[in-house]
């Protein structure tokens, strides 16, 4: 097979294919309907033109024979008055309108069965459009109730084009409200186990932290508060590596006695 034969196939079928995906029923029975129906006025205007023509030609009809009547008349009035040429010249003219007549009467004929076929045809059309029409409503009708059960099957199925967009959607938003949870499932382990510190704490610190500065806080006062009970004017308690003594270096301190004094007095 040629390129141009494959596609010039492939063409067809696909067209074919969208043709058929496009077709509605319903549109293509109306369509029938309506070339019907012009048909059978085709038909009626046939008919019509048909009676016409037959009546045009039984006028023609009709005016011979008065032709023919008058004519009879005057041969009769001619032969009275003695007059017998006369007689002989309408009666010859008579005769010549009685070929016409006949040749008329053979058109009638001929056009009035036309006309009687017509009719009979234009009946029996009419009687089959009536037929289809009826035929066409009840496909139609038929047609609409599948096509809405289908829908409602595919919409309870889920397998519609409008509820798998919907079933997408709602996958979508589950999985994005499960990552969001798993997240915060995890952050808060990391943050129970303090490999993550909790960004509201970090100005105050854990709690044995706080316990700890608040130690070391008493502590300095209290040697201060014994340095001045001392009465002493020497060099503070030595401090730890954090500038602040502990209790224990506190009682170690040695303390002056006034004795010096007393004995310069």
């Amino acid at each position: 097979m040629s390129l141009m034969k494959r596609i010039s196939l492939i063409f067809r079928a696909k067209a074919d294919k969208a043709l058929d995906r496009a077709e509605d029923p319903r549109e293509t029975l109306d369509y029938s309907y309506k070339r019907q129906l012009e048909l059978l006025t085709k038909v009626r205007r046939g008919v019509a033109d048909v009676a016409t023509s037959r009546k045009r030609v039984e006028l023609q009809v009709a005016q011979l024979n008065q032709s023919a009547d008058k004519l009879t008349q005057q041969a009769q009035k001619a032969l009275s008055v003695g007059r017998e040429d006369l007689a002989r010249e309408a009666l010859t003219r008579k005769s010549a309108l009685a070929g016409q007549l006949a040749d008329l009467e053979q058109q009638r004929a001929q056009l009035q069965g036309e006309e009687e076929k017509l009719t009979l045809a234009s009946q029996r059309l009419q009687a089959k459009v009536e037929s289809f029409r009826t035929q066409k409503e009840t496909i139609k009708a038929q047609y609409t109730a599948a096509e809405a059960q289908t829908r409602i099957n595919e919409a309870f199925s889920g397998i519609s084009e409008e509820m798998g967009d919907v079933g997408m959607a709602v996958q979508r938003a589950e999985d994005k409200t499960a990552q969001m949870q798993a997240r915060a499932g995890a952050i808060d382990e990391l943050i129970a186990s303090g490999a993550l510190d909790d960004a509201s704490s970090l100005n105050r610190g854990d709690d044995i932290s706080r316990e700890l500065d608040a130690l070391s806080s008493a502590s300095d006062v209290e040697s201060e508060l014994a340095a001045l009970k001392a009465g002493t004017s020497g060099a503070a308690p030595a401090l730890g590596s954090s500038g602040t003594g502990t209790p224990a270096q506190v009682e170690a301190a040695p303390v002056a006695e006034p004795q010096q004094e007393e004995g310069r007095a």
